[in-house]
Parts: structure tokens; sequence; C-alpha cells
């Protein structure tokens, strides 16, 4: 009779894999330069992060104050009048903030692009980074690319909910012309090339200078200049046309397309020939009806005209403007890899 023997080394049993180790490793994560570049700023991103959110929060809590009223308003039947009187601390609310938010680019400039290099070459840590087996290039461009994607994603944030907020009231407010630097620079893709173009202004000062308290205040007054040029030219970016009367000199003015913004000092005086003479034109005659008239006469005056901008061309004359400042960026950018490259350390 045979015994059956039991299997001394009996195989164990299979065990399943763990679930929440495979699906932690599924989770992609910073490595490398990545992760070094996001662990050495981390304090500014999140700082960035938070003050967009707490932006996001205040602009819909104030829109949601705004729709109130507004619905308020059309329900009562007086939508075709305009806005009333008391009316004016909504505006205010959104001028203000939209005043507030024209600061970011040259918050960022000073504060986060000025001391993205400088900081490291100041402390040393630029030469311990690519005393490894990272090269320049390699550390330059991580910064760059990290730093600038979190404020482009930030700044369009900000830029797209403001434009949800003031669209309810475009239009129907004189006060919130769409050429005020508040409307222009914060709306559209001009807030993200803006910010852009401070931050790496920013980057190459604090390159050149290597020193963090020096270059940001070398940022603020090359921001400060490049912000009072573009405030400048900025609406040269648009055609002014010109709305004319054929009613002679002491006939009214020519009416203007809905949300058209006036240019120049007033309203010339057209002559038969097309010229425009300046509104001070028989000035001196204008207490006396008679003696005005004639002088127009004289001077062969059919009416009057006014150059304006079409809002219809506001997003052409954004976009034209976000991209000669992407070009500048491109431009800065180029030279910073450059510098940084053969004259870093």
């Amino acid at each position: 009779m045979t015994t059956p023997t039991l299997d001394p080394t009996p195989s164990a049993p299979a065990v399943p894999p763990r679930e929440g180790r495979a699906s932690r490793r599924s989770v992609p994560r910073l490595s490398g330069t990545a992760w070094l570049v996001w662990r050495q700023h981390r304090a500014a991103y999140w700082t960035l992060i938070g003050l967009t959110l707490v932006g996001v929060v205040a602009m819909v809590w104030l829109r949601g104050q705004l729709m109130d009223q507004l619905n308020a308003l059309d329900a009562s039947g007086r939508k075709s009048e305009g806005l009333p009187p008391d009316f004016e601390k909504y505006t205010n609310r959104l001028f203000t903030f939209g005043s507030f938010l024209g600061y970011v680019p040259v918050l960022l400039g000073v504060f986060l692009g000025a001391p993205l290099i400088a900081g490291d070459l100041e402390s040393g840590t630029a030469k311990l980074v690519t005393s490894q087996s990272v090269s320049r290039l390699r550390w330059l461009t991580t910064k760059l690319v990290m730093t600038a994607g979190l404020i482009a994603l930030c700044t369009a944030v900000l830029g797209a909910v403001f434009t949800w907020w003031w669209g309810p009231l475009r239009g129907r407010a004189d006060t919130l012309e769409w050429t005020s630097n508040v409307f222009f620079d914060g709306t559209g893709p001009v807030p993200v090339a803006y910010a852009l173009l401070t931050f790496s202004v920013g980057v190459a000062v604090g390159m050149v200078l290597r020193r963090t308290l020096v270059s940001m205040v070398v940022t603020l007054g090359v921001v400060g200049a490049l912000s009072v040029v573009w405030d400048r030219f900025r609406l040269d970016l648009g055609h002014v046309m010109t709305a004319t009367t054929h009613n002679g000199g002491d006939g009214g003015l020519p009416t203007l397309p809905d949300q058209a913004v006036q240019q120049g000092q007033g309203a010339y005086f057209l002559t038969s020939s097309g010229q425009k003479l300046d509104w001070t034109t028989c000035l001196a005659q204008q207490e006396h009806t008679k003696a005005h008239t004639a002088c127009l006469e004289s001077k062969d005056v059919i009416g009057r005209a006014v150059d304006y901008l079409p809002v219809s061309q506001m997003h052409t004359m954004q976009w034209l403007g976000a991209g000669l400042m992407l070009a500048v960026t491109a431009a800065v950018v180029a030279f910073v890899l450059t510098w940084g490259r053969g004259r870093l350390l």
C-alpha cells in the first residue's frame, strides 16, 4: 500500500498586485530638472496660483451682484434709457478692479522675472546646478518654460473672467470706453502677451546684473518705460475713421456708431474740397451768429467732421499689439538663452 506524501515545498499562492501602488505609478510626476525648478520656486508659484483664485472668486461674486441689479433694471423696462445714476458704484468697482489687474504684468516682471536667474547667480545655486549633469541651456529652458507657462495660464484666466464681468456693461455705460487701458489691456490676448513681455524683460535684466534687489529696481524702471510707450502708441494700431455732415458749419455734429470713441480734440470744420479746418476756426466771431456764419462761408465750410475708432477694430488692434509684444518677448528670450549658454557663470 502506497502512502501519499506531502510536497515539502508547496507553491505559495499568487498575490494580486496592489491597485494603490499601480495607480500611484500611473500618475505623472515631475522629475529631474522640472522637479528641481518647482521645488525651488514653489512658494512663488503657489502664491501666484492662490492670488489668481482669489481674483477669480472676487470677480465672480461682484459680477453676480451686478447681474442682480441689471436683471432688476431690465425687468422695470428702463433698458433703453441706459444705466441710472445708482449704477455708478458697480461701474466703479469694475473699473477699479481692472486698474489693479493692470499692475499684474508689472508685478510679475519685478517679483518673478527679475529674481528668477539673478537669485541663483547671487546665491551660487546656478553654479551648483550646472556643475552636475544638467547643462546650462536645459536649466535655463526649464525655468523659463515652467514659469512662463504658469504666468500665461493665470493671466489668461484672469483676463477671461474680467471680460466675462465686463460683457453685460459693454455699450451701456459711457464711462467704460473700450479704448481705456483698463479694458483694452485687460481683455483678449493682451494680458498674456504683456505679462510674458515683462517677465522676459525681468529675467534678462536679472541675468545681466546678477543682483536680485538691483535687478528688481531696474526692471521696475524698464517695465514702467515700456508701459508709457505702449499707452502712447497702442491706439495707433487702429485705423481712424471719419464721420461727416454737410449741413453747414453751424449744423450739428455727425452721429457716431455705437461704442465708437472720438479721437482728436474735437469736431473739425469740413470744406467743399475735403480739407479739415481746426475747431477754433472763426472762434472770435462765435458770439455773433451772423458774423460766425459769414466767416465760415468765406472759408467754404460745408459741414462738420469727427474722427473716431469703431469698436469693431478692437480685437484686430489687440491681436496686432499682442503679436508685437510676443515678437519682442521672443527676441528677449533668444538673448537670454544665448547669453546664458555662453556667459552665465
